[in-house]
């Protein structure tokens, strides 16, 4: 854990419509202060003063036509050209991708549950995580289509799974899950009850313990923060 001047300072713009799960789960995985906003209230911050910033997950599509949307895609951008780290997660990722010219898109069905996905390239926000790992995910929409000069990362049969394009890194699964979050969520999806029952069944303490490898890239991510901040003091 860093402390004192060397710790972090992250705007957390959270979408997730008050869910109490995200602050709790975003505060334990990242070793950073996090300052949050609401931005389904259109809390955003004012400026840039930030090491970096993470967007969360949300129920909303980011095409939805809501006065908060598009405001926070444009602050996402414009963090982006100034050089700022981001990490997108679900929602965040679909936000990021939009924000860098990429495509979002209905899915017409849903993938959730503990799931494969596998690496594509090599890149530092995977570093320490298998080639092919386990993650919660939680999603109908999808990136169809990278942004201009993006990297693809990871995927599995549902699509894109992670991208990064210069300092923004999205990941469509949820590596902040905790197994409370993940039953959460599948109890509240509006999806046949044997599906809901057969991902619940799914949510075993063996496959939370897979899916914690995935963790490693809030580690690898607060440390390229850190370099970045580094290069810039000096």
């Amino acid at each position: 854990m860093s402390s004192g001047q060397d710790r972090l300072r992250l705007a957390l713009l959270n979408a997730s419509h008050d869910d109490e799960h995200t602050p709790r789960n975003f505060r334990r995985e990242l070793d950073a202060d996090l300052v949050e906003f609401d931005v389904t209230a259109n809390e955003r911050p004012a400026d840039f003063a930030f090491d970096g910033v993470v967007v969360t997950g949300s129920r909303a599509s980011v095409y939805w036509d809501r006065d908060w949307i598009r405001p926070l895609v444009e602050y996402v951008a414009d963090a982006h050209d100034r050089g700022l780290p981001i990490l997108g997660v679900c929602y965040g990722h679909q936000v990021l991708a939009s924000a860098l010219g990429g495509h979002v898109e209905g899915m017409g069905e849903y993938e959730l549950g503990y799931r494969e996905v596998r690496r594509t390239a090599d890149d530092e926000l995977f570093a320490g995580v298998p080639d092919s790992f386990t993650v919660f995910t939680s999603h109908s929409d999808a990136v169809t289509e990278l942004p201009p000069g993006a990297d693809l990362l990871a995927e599995n049969d549902y699509g894109i799974h992670a991208f990064r394009r210069g300092n923004a890194w999205g990941v469509q699964f949820h590596p902040e899950y905790d197994r409370e979050t993940a039953t959460a969520i599948t109890k509240g999806k509006d999806l046949p009850d044997e599906r809901i029952e057969s991902v619940l069944a799914g949510i075993t303490e063996e496959n939370y313990a897979e899916a914690c490898q995935a963790k490693r890239l809030f580690e690898n991510f607060t440390t390229y923060v850190r370099q970045v901040r580094q290069r810039v003091v000096g």
